[in-house]
């Protein structure tokens, strides 16, 4: 049983209980200390001190990243700063930099939510936890650090990079939990492999936490194989707190929203309209308890669902699915919406070519959209087989032809060719002018 197992499996109506005393204590917080609110909040008409039930929050005006931006730095801090303890921002690289700021409560509570993660693995004090996601102002290495320190785990500050040193610490240390992106995971595993050593018997690895960007479920499978341990998704953003808002379970079969401390709804992202559970939307995010940056309906622009019914793991907090992707990073194809995740799901059925791939975005003469996929091979197949590596790349182009109803010119390219990263993959080049 682990330290947080009683809230973990607290009836829903309870949760419930706690989540509408702590959204009518929110919304009245950000009334009287927040001019952003007090704004919005009259010029939507919303009573903050009208609350009776949790569906009266659907009258609150949404919270946008654009909202974030134009308050930046702290326009919307409902404390003092003197009661800030830490501050993390957004990479800002598409725009000013959102900014997150945590009290010491603030901080308790992030190292509890991620915390959970390694308590579904029933992980804790035996446990020697590798952070590699970078630390820094990016919330994902401090987030995992302080759920490894809040899980009773020795815990190791690693941050990225240093890939070869990763690796020692890691074959060396003991390190039974790994914390990082996805695709760090998987280019520790095959840089191992090109070293002589097998991660899969070498590492004594049983659990990977990885979440910062989206990955398959077939994705997951290679990661799994390589490494011989189980990965569970991790979902969070810096304007809620970080990583932890919700993650997985041993089940595999969807991520436990904290429900304590955030509700979540499921929107229309178009209309803005509540989508039923079951249904794909939008996420929208309240949060329950937050001191420093408390956010009411803030559109996350992540496209998931609630899923219905109970996990047989037994915990009641409901659970959003994987992410299918960004509506702000949906590629729009010839007027066809197509997610990379979907490119993903196709061609990972295929064993010959590896999970690096970079999805080029260009226009022709005629100003049509040209998708060309570049992916590598295997480094077991032998690249100089023309013929083969041509029916390869049709065999993929008809794949995808069916799955997106868009055509995809397919490269094989060769081993290592494509450029790796420390941090998030980089997936998608948008070489379309006027586009981005």
């Amino acid at each position: 049983m682990g330290k947080q197992d009683a809230i973990l499996r607290m009836p829903h109506e309870q949760i419930e209980e706690i989540q509408l005393a702590g959204i009518k204590e929110t919304v009245v917080k950000c009334y009287e200390n927040v001019p952003f609110y007090k704004k919005t909040f009259d010029e939507a008409g919303f009573d903050p001190y009208a609350i009776e039930t949790l569906e009266d929050i659907q009258k609150a005006p949404f919270l946008t990243k654009q909202d974030l931006r134009d308050n930046y730095p702290y326009g919307l801090f409902a404390v003092p700063l003197k009661d800030v303890r830490e501050i993390h921002m957004s990479s800002g690289t598409t725009g000013i930099a959102t900014v997150g700021g945590y009290t010491e409560h603030d901080l308790e509570i992030w190292g509890e939510c991620f915390a959970r993660g390694i308590e579904y693995a029933d992980g804790g004090e035996n446990d020697v936890c590798h952070v590699c996601y970078g630390y820094g102002l990016f919330t994902g290495g401090l987030g995992a650090h302080y759920g490894g320190l809040s899980a009773g785990c020795t815990t190791i500050p690693m941050s990225a990079g240093q890939t070869e040193r990763q690796i020692r610490v890691l074959r060396t240390m003991g390190s039974s939990i790994l914390c990082c992106t996805p695709s760090y995971a998987m280019h520790i595993a095959d840089t191992a492999i090109e070293m002589g050593i097998d991660p899969a018997k070498e590492f004594n690895l049983r659990v990977g936490i990885h979440g910062a960007e989206p990955f398959s479920d077939n994705f997951r499978a290679e990661l799994e194989r390589k490494l011989n341990y189980k990965v569970l998704d991790v979902y969070g953003l810096t304007e809620t707190m970080g990583p932890g808002v919700a993650i997985e379970c041993m089940e595999q079969e969807g991520l436990h929203l904290a429900e304590d401390h955030f509700y979540a709804e499921i929107i229309d992202p178009v209309t803005g309209e509540n989508l039923p559970d079951g249904e794909w939307g939008e996420l929208v995010l309240t949060s329950i308890d937050r001191e420093a940056v408390p956010v009411v309906r803030y559109r996350t622009r992540d496209i998931t669902r609630i899923i219905p019914g109970e996990c047989k793991c037994g915990r009641t907090h409901r659970r959003i699915d994987r992410l299918h992707g960004r509506t702000d990073d949906m590629l729009i194809i010839r007027g066809v919406n197509v997610f990379p995740s979907q490119i993903e799901d196709v061609m990972k059925t295929f064993d010959q070519v590896s999970s690096w791939y970079q999805i080029v975005l260009t226009r022709d003469q005629g100003a049509l959209d040209k998708v060309t996929l570049k992916v590598e091979i295997n480094p077991g197949f032998d690249f100089d087989e023309i013929s083969a590596i041509e029916h390869l790349q049709k065999d993929i182009q008809s794949q995808l032809k069916k799955a997106l109803a868009v055509a995809v010119s397919v490269k094989i390219v060769e081993p290592k060719s494509i450029p790796r990263s420390e941090g998030k993959a980089k997936r998608v080049i948008d070489l379309r002018e006027g586009i981005r």
